[in-house]
């Protein structure tokens, strides 16, 4: 996995200064020591102000007069506990500054208890996050605490454990309630809505969200209702609602989104609400499907919201003055001098219901909906964004990292939905909020750029506009939610290969190894992330160089060995994998392999019940194996057991987990004493069974592991047991991948060229019950499929051109044709190379042109190991063989040519050693 996506604000600042308009003759001298503990105290309490908690905390720690200017009243109106872990220890230490509170913002049963020992008996609204668990009991006892409060909000989660009882409690103890917004309570009867008209006479807005009982003829009583929402409440009897609501004098705003209420419904309504001037019905399918109800525009002056209705243009007509039904209405509405206070009403409840059931819609992803979030939903999410209300602000940055949410799984989003922000300015707006002070938003907006940025235009404008270096400074936030949001940003951004280098730069790389370091206990979501980025820039070789200077290696082989999460393992797998993929340009193969316990924390990691870790720790381990040391230290540490069990319970798996099994296979088997102990331990089997596969990927890294393991003949014994020639006869004739075929053909080479044990084959059962056949068969099979494999290289006109011209220059469309690119990745030993050298004066034709045609594979110029097998040629002396082979009157016509080939070659790399 290379990206993530998550579904599910703050103040501006206005007159930011701009440094680049101060005038110069008002700058200090260098010289000139500013005396911060004399400025004024209101400036003081202003700089407090703009800080969150803990930058508060930590300035008036600094001198006590700071510290007491730091519990000013004023400064403690408002509390947001979200960002914060709030039990009743911590509520203690705050409940001294507590005094004159006056909103309070928490998340989670535990904050929820704590706020009862917070003594802030002052407080008028109380607003609450995740209260799945909140109980009756809890709900009472706060309510009872605080008897002046005004404003009550649970949600947008559903408030399981919360029934009538609590709010008949909230009733009766509430007097001065003015806002009761509760969502996903499964009944709200008859008494508890009686009671709050009879307790409650200054509750002007209610709002019962995704309730399944709600007594609609008692909300008929509560005449003080101005604005109501019953959005995604189930079990409405509609042919009661208008006869049972038109009780309510005052009803002025109405939201029934998400319900299944019918037109007959609204038309009752409309006739019988005098007062109603404003009907939200997003997303109400009876409404969207009765196609003259849709036509109909005439709704009795009253404004109708909806998918179909033109949202904007029916907002603008709340305005009185013509001049501002033009354009965006609620931005006129905000720039307006001349302000109406019952206006102003609407416009901020409107803001609120909006937001809110955007978000819901956005997280249902209803069908049918692409074109109104195109064309509506994204610019009004927007235009949210630039509310006043903190709330509103930060639902609405929510609701745009989650529409834009195809497919969280597997980080797919919706492209025209991502561009639409992009062109309405989104871009601009989320990353202003992810400056903001306040955490609560940072976190959000930052998801949302996380989510939008999986799109690579997006991707782009936010690295363009400096997205990149916000992240990075969020990233570094003491505020675990802020710095798991950020890193999800990096995570995403950093796929772009044009964006590795610009975090890095900012230093991202920094930030995301000191979060695995600041959250290794408790911090799942945070390391994953930031292991996901950092496996993402591990795969530049600059970046992978920083990522280990910086104690990268060190803390990801943490992960791997200390953390449980399965998603954190894969990540810190696949970024070990992708520091030990740079081969010879770095060290850092070398260096994951020495840092203590890392291979022993791979290896155990491929015995995990979760395939993507099984899959990226043998992906790292076959990186790895590339190393000799690591190659042989993986395989003391019971790496070749580990990995022979993972091929023999891959059968069903991925192909990606598949074709890792085998890779990693196929880099122990590089040594001859770990391919013997792989033949021991079972591992053929497996390895045949995955050679069988379409899958090019897999059934390539299968032959070459089986290629390895025939070079021993007791393997090679093994693999006709098994019945493996026909499956790599059959990769020769049928693999469209070069490599897959020209491996096969090596391995069926080895086992065909004299070294196996004939006698103990000759032993082995013909029949019915044989697994190969007899060696006779197999061997006229393998040579057969050898000699079509070699000659499928080449083209006869162009072979003997070559073999008759003096000219060297004959040679070029041979070897162009013969030569298979990714050959030149592989390195083989001394005694490998003497035994092509060997087949060379074997008496089968077919072995001479195989050999040559291998030899020419591994000596071919700007191959990585090209000279080192030039090397080993030389030292075996095989250019007299070469010679003999390419004069031999009896070596078949593509043999001479090839070995004359691997002549011309190896004079080419003896030329560059005098070099």
């Amino acid at each position: 996995m290379s990206r993530r996506v998550r579904r599910k604000f703050a103040r501006r600042i206005e007159g930011k200064v701009d440094f680049a308009d101060i005038d110069e003759a008002v700058i200090p001298d260098k010289g000139w020591v500013v005396d911060w503990t004399k400025l004024p105290d209101d400036t003081v309490i202003q700089l407090f102000g703009s800080l969150n908690y803990r930058d508060r905390a930590s300035l008036a720690s600094t001198c006590r007069t700071w510290r007491i200017l730091g519990a000013s009243p004023c400064l403690w109106q408002s509390l947001d506990l979200r960002p914060h872990k709030c039990d009743l220890e911590g509520a203690a230490f705050l409940a001294n500054r507590c005094k004159n509170l006056r909103k309070i913002r928490f998340r989670g049963s535990e904050a929820a208890d704590a706020i009862i020992s917070l003594q802030a008996r002052n407080l008028r609204e109380i607003s609450g996050d995740y209260c799945r668990k909140i109980t009756d009991a809890t709900l009472s006892v706060i309510v009872a605490r605080h008897d002046a409060l005004e404003s009550l909000q649970l949600g947008p989660d559903f408030c399981e454990r919360i029934t009538s009882d609590a709010i008949r409690a909230i009733a009766i103890c509430c007097p001065q309630l003015r806002k009761l917004h509760l969502s996903g309570i499964r009944e709200v009867d008859s008494i508890a809505i009686n009671s709050l008209a009879k307790h409650c006479q200054n509750l002007t807005d209610i709002a019962l969200l995704d309730c399944l009982s709600v007594d609609e003829s008692a909300l008929g009583f509560v005449g003080s209702i101005r604005f109501l929402s019953v959005a995604g409440s189930t079990g409405l009897k509609w042919g009661l609602v208008s006869e049972s609501w038109s009780r309510l004098p005052n009803l002025i705003g109405l939201d029934v989104s998400r319900t299944d209420i019918t037109p007959g419904a609204v038309s009752r309504l409309f006739s019988s609400l005098r007062s109603l001037k404003i009907l939200c019905a997003l997303n109400c399918s009876s409404l969207e499907e009765d196609a003259s109800f849709v036509s109909n525009t005439n709704h009795r002056d009253k404004i109708l919201l909806s998918f179909f209705t033109d949202i904007s243009k029916e907002v603008s007509s709340i305005f009185v003055d013509a001049t501002k039904k033009d354009g965006n209405a609620f931005m006129n509405w905000r720039n307006s001098i001349n302000k109406d206070r019952k206006v102003d009403e609407i416009m901020f409840w409107l803001e609120w219901i909006l937001c809110h059931t955007l978000l819901r819609i956005a997280e249902s992803t209803p069908q049918g909906s692409d074109k109104f979030w195109v064309t509506q939903g994204a610019p009004l999410l927007l235009t949210l964004m630039q509310s006043t209300q903190e709330e509103v602000q930060e639902r609405s940055a929510t609701g745009v990292a989650t529409f834009v949410v195809i497919d969280d799984e597997n980080a797919s989003i919706d492209g025209p939905r991502a561009e639409k922000v992009m062109k309405e300015g989104g871009i601009h707006l989320l990353l202003e909020l992810a400056r903001s002070y306040r955490e609560g938003l940072q976190s959000e907006a930052a998801k949302a750029i996380a989510n939008l940025s999986v799109n690579t235009n997006v991707a782009k404008a936010v690295a363009e506009v400096g997205g990149i270096n916000i992240l990075t400074t969020l990233a570094r936030s003491k505020n675990k939610l802020v710095a798991e949001e950020a890193a999800g940003g990096l995570w995403n951004l950093s796929v772009g290969e044009e964006h590795k280098g610009a975090i890095a730069e900012a230093g991202g790389i920094k930030a995301l190894v000191d979060l695995i370091f600041k959250w290794s206990v408790g911090g799942e979501g945070v390391l994953e992330r930031a292991a996901g980025a950092l496996a993402n820039l591990s795969a530049d070789d600059k970046c992978s160089m920083e990522v280990a200077s910086t104690s990268g290696v060190h803390g990801l082989v943490n992960l791997a060995r200390n953390c449980k999460a399965e998603g954190v393992q894969e990540q810190a797998a696949r970024a070990l994998a992708n520091l030990a993929a740079h081969g010879d340009s770095n060290t850092n193969n070398t260096a994951v392999g020495q840092e203590p316990g890392a291979l022993e924390a791979l290896v155990q990691l491929t015995r995990s019940s979760h395939d993507g870790v099984r899959q990226e720790s043998a992906g790292a381990l076959w990186n790895l194996s590339f190393d000799d040391r690591n190659r042989e230290a993986i395989a003391a540490v019971g790496g070749v057991e580990a990995l022979v069990a993972l091929a023999r319970s891959c059968a069903n798996a991925t192909p990606g987990l598949q074709e890792r099994a085998a890779g990693a296979l196929w880099g122990l088997s590089v040594s001859e004493a770990n391919s013997i102990a792989i033949g021991r331990e079972g591992g053929v089997a497996p390895l045949i069974a995955l050679a069988r596969s379409t899958i090019e990927d897999v059934h390539e890294t299968a032959a070459g592991a089986l290629w390895n393991l025939a070079f021993n003949p007791g393997n090679a014994l093994r693999i006709v047991e098994e019945g493996g020639v026909p499956v790599l006869v059959h990769l020769c004739s049928s693999s469209s991948s070069k490599m897959a075929r020209f491996m096969s053909a090596l391995a069926l080479a080895y086992m065909v060229d004299g070294r196996v044990d004939e006698a103990s084959i000759a032993a082995l059962p013909f029949g019915g019950n044989s697994k190969s056949g007899s060696l006779d068969a197999a061997r006229r099979l393998a040579l057969k499929q050898i000699d079509a494999s070699v000659l499928s290289f080449s083209d006869p006109r162009a072979l003997a051109s070559a073999y008759v011209s003096v000219n060297s220059s004959a040679l070029i469309p041979v070897t162009e044709l013969a030569h298979i690119q990714e050959a030149g990745h592989l390195r083989c030993s001394g005694a490998e190379i003497g035994r092509f050298v060997t087949m060379l004066r074997n008496p089968s034709s077919v072995l001479k042109a195989c050999a040559a045609f291998a030899l020419l594979q591994f000596t071919m110029p700007g191959g990585r190991n090209a000279f080192h097998h030039a090397s080993l040629l030389q030292s075996a002396g095989a250019s007299r063989v070469l010679r003999a082979t390419a004069a031999s009157a009896n070596a078949p016509l593509v043999a001479k040519v090839f070995a004359r080939i691997v002549l011309r070659h190896l004079e080419f790399h003896q030329l560059e050693f005098l070099a």
